[in-house]
């Protein structure tokens, strides 16, 4: 039985990735009443907001995104998403850019973004119409990668000017809690505990649980998961069965992996990879 991608059938959500390019996933998307949890791409995420208002939660405090507007992620950054006005489906695209494939497009280590949503009409339509132009370039196989290329070149550069180079200083609650999520990154298939987790950081299990949320603005559970469906993500795009992807990154069974796919990208593990080419509809 096929468990639907949404509640609502005009909820919409589509991957696809370039077989010549790494490092490079594509994002169309139209919603109307799905919210999305928790959730990070471990990637640069970086688009236009085509329709509608979103709303979501990011770094403690909720932010809009209305029409002719960027989304500006960094790779770190965990969030939520859902459409503001009842009634007017939230529509966007976005490309989600490696740090390392970032990093040789624009020739420069380290972007980062301080601003989640920023305010630039001209931009944002410029944006919106390459990652359609990439799209459209990805789906045209080996015949269009000079053109894809071209189009992903352009896009880095129409956003340099809201980036900034040279990572920021780390906080000390960012040193502090670094390598606990390395340590959930090497630990994802295993049952970790608070006592686990604040002994990495140094802390009681309290004080930790009251300062990694204070931090990261996520509990460590939402955390934990966020990276654990990022992993499962990334093994079902290198064409891993959704059962040996749900139980390599800790998950009760496929069900479990299904139920928590849906719920921060928007669709099954099955229809993931049939977007992405890898499964037969």
């Amino acid at each position: 039985m096929t468990m639907p991608l949404f509640e609502h059938a005009d909820d919409r959500a589509q991957y696809r990735r370039p077989a010549h390019r790494a490092g490079v996933e594509l994002y169309h998307a139209s919603i109307l009443r799905h919210e999305f949890e928790p959730h990070t791409h471990e990637a640069y995420g970086l688009g236009a907001i085509t329709a509608g208002v979103g709303r979501f939660r990011w770094r403690g405090a909720e932010h809009l995104a209305p029409r002719a507007t960027l989304m500006l992620m960094n790779p770190e950054d965990i969030h939520t998403g859902r459409a503001e006005l009842d009634g007017q489906a939230w529509g966007y695209r976005m490309v989600y850019l490696e740090r390392e494939l970032l990093a040789e497009l624009s020739g420069e280590p380290d972007w980062w973004f301080d601003a989640a949503v920023a305010h630039d009409a001209a931009c944002a339509d410029e944006v919106a119409g390459l990652i359609a132009a990439l799209w459209r370039a990805g789906q045209g196989g080996g015949a269009q990668a000079l053109a894809f290329d071209s189009a992903l070149l352009a896009l880095v550069q129409a956003l340099r000017r809201h980036a900034r180079v040279g990572r920021p200083a780390r906080a000390e609650g960012d040193k502090r809690f670094a390598p606990v999520l390395d340590f959930m990154r090497a630990h994802l298939a295993d049952k970790l505990s608070t006592e686990q987790l604040a002994a990495v950081a140094g802390l009681s299990p309290f004080h930790f649980l009251r300062s990694f949320k204070a931090q990261l603005n996520a509990t460590p559970q939402q955390q934990l998961m966020a990276l654990r469906l990022f992993e499962a993500k990334r093994r079902l795009a290198a064409g891993e069965a959704p059962a040996s992807a749900a139980a390599a990154v800790g998950l009760t069974d496929q069900a479990h992996l299904n139920r928590a796919f849906v719920g921060r990208y928007g669709l099954t593990p099955g229809a993931y990879q049939r977007q992405l080419g890898l499964r037969r509809a």
